[in-house]
C-alpha cells in the first residue's frame, strides 16, 4: 500500500532551486526530519528540474592514475573528489547532485569505514544528501580499486 501523507505534514525539504527530497511518512518515521545526520542514506527519492550531467565511476585515484592509498575513506575521499572536479567542468557543483551510486568491493570494509567515510563525504561533498545506492560486486577493473562512484547532477535552467 502506498504511504499516506500524516495530516499536518510539511512538504517535502527543499535541496537546490531544482531538486526536491521525497520522504514520505511511511518510509521514514517524520519526513520533517530528514536531516542526513546518523543515517546512511538521506531521502528515498528526488524531483529535479534541469539539464543533466552524468558522472562515469569514479575510483579513488589521483590524476595520474595512481592510488595513493589503500584506506577505504582515502580512497571514497578522493573518488568525490575527482567527481566534484568533473561537475565543475560543466558549471556544477556538489550542491546540484541528485543520485549517487556506489559500487563497494566489501560491504564489511565499508561498514567498518563509515564514520572516516562521513568525515570525508562532508569535507568534499558538504551536506548534500543525495538518493543512494550502495551495491557489492565482485571487483573492479583498475587493480587496487576499493569502490567506484557514479553521479548524475541537474543543473537549474
Amino acid at each position: 500500500a502506498a504511504a499516506a501523507a500524516s495530516p499536518g505534514a510539511e512538504r517535502p525539504r527543499i535541496v537546490s532551486a531544482q531538486l526536491r527530497h521525497l520522504s514520505p511518512y511511511g518510509l521514514v518515521a517524520d519526513p520533517r526530519e530528514v536531516s542526513g545526520v546518523g543515517r546512511r542514506f538521506e531521502a528515498n527519492g528526488i524531483v529535479a528540474e534541469g539539464r543533466m550531467v552524468f558522472v562515469a565511476g569514479q575510483v579513488g585515484w589521483n590524476a595520474q592514475e595512481k592510488f595513493e592509498t589503500s584506506d577505504f575513506a582515502g580512497q571514497a575521499r578522493q573518488a568525490l573528489t575527482n567527481i566534484v572536479a568533473i561537475l565543475a567542468e560543466a558549471g556544477a557543483g556538489p550542491e546540484h547532485i541528485c543520485r549517487m551510486i556506489w559500487y563497494l568491493g566489501d560491504r564489511h570494509e565499508y561498514n567498518a569505514s563509515l564514520k572516516e567515510l562521513g568525515e570525508a563525504y562532508r569535507e568534499v561533498i558538504g551536506r548534500n544528501f543525495p538518493v543512494m545506492t550502495a551495491i557489492q560486486v565482485a571487483g573492479f577493473v583498475e587493480k587496487g580499486a576499493k569502490l567506484e562512484i557514479e553521479v548524475t547532477a541537474v543543473l537549474p535552467d
